[in-house]
């Protein structure tokens, strides 16, 4: 599969309207090469490199696997 978003570059800087220091909103996000035998979709945006070590920053889980992105700013659940 292949996940990119148009709001940043591939390797480069989020924006910090995405982050908790700003506005905390989910960035937009488009998605490619799902499987033919998915049934649904998790994703999982984690941080490796965070200070005291893998730090999960969100996740959503059960998304059709025919869905090929997410919008700005989903709703918190």
């Amino acid at each position: 599969m292949k996940l990119k978003s148009p709001a940043f570059e591939d390797k480069g800087a989020i924006p910090n309207k995405y982050a908790c220091d700003g506005e905390g909103i989910s960035p937009p996000l488009q998605w490619s090469g799902v499987p033919d035998n998915a049934v649904t979709l998790t994703l999982i945006v984690d941080d490796p490199d965070a200070p005291r070590g893998t730090f999960t920053h969100w996740l959503v889980h059960d998304l059709p696997a025919t869905a090929t992105g997410l919008p700005e700013n989903v709703p918190k659940r």
